[in-house]
């Protein structure tokens, strides 16, 4: 465990990619296929689309909360919503259910997720008011849905390390990131060393360990990504920032946001080496204060940070 340290060196600000106001951005991710970053705002029921090379940039409306678009292998996207998985057609943009996860939950809908490195998908659930402890972590695998933990409040920083043998991920109310150890098949360990199957319920698997702890911060842990280094870039919601931290979990450095609820980041561009971030209105009263709250940024890491580059993340195979 690592407490966290004093204020980093600032490495630069980011700079905005795209000006209309999300309420709740998240779920940025690359599409390396068609060139495009895409995001949700999860409140706003929006999908962006933004295309580097010439910026065109498009808004698909959603009937659900979704909080996370994966590019499919056909061609299609897997959508992380309220009422479970679903997929989009990408040509007509037309939404079909596909796994139910909590479709009956009216007090839930999906918050965080990411592509795991052994074919995965892991997604949350949390209170649409934030009610204590009313998330779940899951698990989509080889065509099967497995609970991971229950009891979250507000579920994030989901990412993994570029060899598959860690995840991360964090209660944002608890103020730390946890860290889990990962079996081959990328499931955490169980605490009875034996392997993880179909029967395997939260409770027997092993304690992530606290691997970065903001308590002493005024940012609260938000989503996350880890570069091909094992750097974790983790947005500190409340903060304006996004921190850079080392593998032990140590502040090193971070990235300026004129926005005071950073919620996401994720690596895209040709190289994977720009950094776009994701930011929030959610909650704020006063949106005129010279700051581009909701807003989606980025920042080129050629320029601050050289050979610095994301993780290149694999086509989700469902069918």
């Amino acid at each position: 465990m690592t407490n966290h340290q004093p204020p980093s060196p600032c490495l630069g600000e980011a700079r905005v990619l795209h000006d209309t106001r999300c309420e709740l951005g998240e779920g940025p991710s690359w599409d390396a296929a068609r060139g495009e970053f895409r995001w949700l705002d999860i409140l706003g029921r929006q999908l962006h689309r933004h295309r580097l090379d010439d910026h065109e940039h498009q808004v698909i409306d959603l009937a659900q909360l979704t909080s996370f678009a994966a590019p499919l292998s056909d061609g299609d996207d897997l959508l992380v919503t309220e009422f479970g998985l679903m997929v989009m057609e990408h040509a007509h943009g037309g939404v079909s259910p596909w796994r139910e996860v909590e479709a009956s939950n009216d007090l839930t809908r999906s918050n965080d997720a990411r592509l795991d490195r052994h074919g995965g998908l892991w997604f949350s659930t949390m209170g649409k008011a934030a009610q204590p402890q009313a998330g779940t972590l899951y698990r989509f695998h080889e065509g099967k849905v497995f609970i991971l933990r229950r009891q979250i409040s507000i579920p994030n920083a989901i990412c993994f390390s570029a060899d598959g043998r860690h995840a991360w991920f964090a209660d944002t109310s608890t103020q730390q990131v946890m860290r889990w150890t990962l079996d081959d098949q990328g499931f955490p360990l169980r605490e009875d060393g034996q392997p993880f199957d179909a029967d395997t319920q939260p409770e027997q698997l092993s304690l992530p360990e606290v691997w970065a702890d903001f308590s002493d911060d005024i940012g609260s842990p938000d989503g996350a990504v880890i570069d091909a280094e094992g750097y974790m870039w983790l947005a500190l919601w409340g903060a304006g920032r996004v921190a850079r931290l080392s593998p032990e979990g140590k502040e090193v450095g971070h990235i300026k946001v004129n926005a005071s609820q950073p919620s996401c980041p994720a690596f895209g561009g040709p190289n994977l080496d720009v950094l776009l971030i994701t930011t929030a209105t959610e909650g704020l009263d006063n949106l005129d204060d010279g700051r581009l709250h909701g807003a989606t940024f980025v920042l080129e890491l050629k320029d601050i940070l050289p050979g610095v580059r994301g993780q290149a993340d694999e086509p989700l195979h469902i069918r």
